[in-house]
């Protein structure tokens, strides 16, 4: 609830920009997903830009246009990555919807080679 009444709040003051960082960071999974749906529907529907920082990889897929991704400190873009799924049901996939898409995986898998984060064994 407080997530939803901090972007009402945000959006009451009609900025070109919204910054969400990590907003969902202290959700549960299942409530991160229905969050993540009504937030990017809020946003699509006011057409506000949205910069999100997120550690979550299928995050950044499914609720948005293009993913940048960061080197280590210092922190230098490292690539960027358009994202694109196909319409269902003649409207864009909510990112629910996205994250059951054949090209999610593509995305992801592209990703996570791309991230300094790999655990050798």
């Amino acid at each position: 609830m407080r997530q939803r009444v901090a972007l009402a709040r945000t959006l009451t003051t009609n900025p070109d920009v919204v910054l969400l960082d990590e907003p969902f960071s202290a959700l549960d999974s299942q409530t991160r997903l229905a969050i993540a749906d009504e937030v990017v529907d809020v946003l699509r529907s006011e057409g506000k830009s949205v910069v999100l920082v997120t550690h979550d990889i299928g995050e950044a897929i499914s609720m948005t246009d293009r993913v940048v991704v960061l080197s280590r400190r210092p922190g230098r873009i490292k690539s960027q990555h358009a994202i694109s799924f196909p319409s269902v049901a003649g409207r864009r996939p909510t990112p629910f919807e996205a994250r059951g898409l054949p090209e999610f995986n593509a995305y992801f898998n592209t990703l996570w080679d791309e991230l300094d984060v790999h655990v050798e064994g």
